[in-house]
């Protein structure tokens, strides 16, 4: 049974949604403030967790800042329809998805799912001699997803779940572009709709991560209007 965390200073939201959650078979803890959050997390850490943004004592996004430091859980934010930037930046910082208030809660219960397979996948429960699972080498980059351990010339680059599948996938085919409804169905179910905003955030963040090691990092290519590719190096 997995287990999620959510934070939110709605009760109205932690009472309904984890309702649902345990209706769907998941264990639910909940806080109403990040710092709570954080101060349990320290003790041990959940599958995955939901934050909302805005919250007294410690905000979304430093919660979500801290965590980072020490995990690769999925993360999901809760939005206002308004807080474009927000979401933006939260996937910068290393969020896995976002959901907008108001929102469906069956929408909501399919990214969490999505998000846990994804997880397990990469994380080596969910086995087989694939293309998905097999060490990959292209160039200067090498990709482990059994360990989900990425190198890039030589040095460890730490990558959520999201991050890693669209780095596999764009790199499973050094040359060949991958529109963004094509790295949409790798990082996503089916049932869950993502923007386009989204798929380009999470690569401007899987740039940012990879010119941490190597300031020149150019492999991933951006072709406006048509998608991106992965050039070998």
């Amino acid at each position: 049974m997995s287990k999620i965390a959510l934070v939110d200073d709605d009760r109205n939201i932690l009472t309904s949604v984890s309702m649902t959650l345990e209706a769907e078979g998941f264990e639910v803890e909940t806080y109403n403030d990040g710092q709570a959050a954080l101060d349990a997390f320290n003790k041990k850490m959940p599958d995955m967790a939901v934050f909302d943004i805005k919250m007294p004592r410690m905000d979304g996004m430093d919660l979500l800042q801290r965590v980072r430091q020490k995990s690769k859980m999925p993360v999901i934010f809760l939005t206002s329809k308004d807080d474009e930037i927000d979401e933006v930046l939260g996937l910068r910082m290393g969020a896995d998805d976002y959901v907008k208030k108001p929102f469906s809660q069956r929408l909501l219960v399919e990214r969490i799912r999505a998000l846990l397979r994804r997880q397990e996948a990469v994380a080596g429960d969910v086995v087989g001699d694939t293309e998905e699972t097999k060490l990959m080498t292209r160039g200067s980059l090498t990709m482990d997803p059994l360990r989900h351990a990425v190198t890039w010339r030589g040095q460890d680059v730490s990558l959520t779940v999201t991050e890693f599948l669209l780095l596999q996938a764009l790199a499973q085919r050094p040359g060949f572009v991958k529109s963004r409804d094509q790295l949409m169905d790798v990082a996503y179910d089916d049932q869950v709709y993502v923007d386009d905003r989204t798929i380009d955030s999470h690569i401007k963040r899987l740039r940012k991560k990879m010119r941490t090691v190597d300031t020149d990092f150019s492999a991933i290519e951006t072709l406006y209007g048509i998608g991106y590719r992965y050039n070998e190096e």
